[in-house]
């Protein structure tokens, strides 16, 4: 069905979202494709990150490659890939998708509470920007 899956890796929940994306991502996946793991993570003001070390920072990054690396590893029989970017959500896994030559992004969504319907939710957000085919799993 797909050559190249984007799944927004969310690891908030000890990557259990992002996991079943991946099984679900199995039953979809032509022989031969990939996936590619997404996470990002969002940018800091400068008038923050002047008072956070660098060593933290980069130490978030550390861990965050550990867990989307962790998770691949468990993908057995699939190609798996991870990227982690910074920056605005919804426009980063966009990029990604774009750069990977995607056919499928597959996001979780939450239920939508009063702030979604002001500011929108990162994977409405996707939905309605994506030039591909967008999988939306709660």
């Amino acid at each position: 069905m797909y050559s190249s899956i984007i799944i927004a890796a969310a690891l908030f929940n000890e990557g259990a979202t992002t996991r079943a994306a991946l099984k679900k991502a199995r039953t979809l996946l032509d022989d031969g494709g990939k996936v590619t793991l997404v996470h990002v993570i969002d940018e800091v003001p400068g008038y923050v990150a002047a008072s956070i070390p660098k060593e933290h920072m980069a130490a978030r990054r550390r861990d965050v490659d550990a867990q989307l690396a962790a998770i691949a590893a468990e993908a057995e029989g699939m190609t798996v890939e991870t990227v982690i970017r910074e920056g605005q959500p919804s426009a980063s896994i966009l990029g990604a998708a774009q750069e990977a030559g995607a056919d499928l992004i597959m996001i979780a969504s939450h239920k939508p509470g009063l702030s979604d319907y002001f500011i929108g939710s990162t994977a409405a957000r996707i939905v309605r920007h994506a030039p591909i085919s967008v999988l939306v799993t709660r």
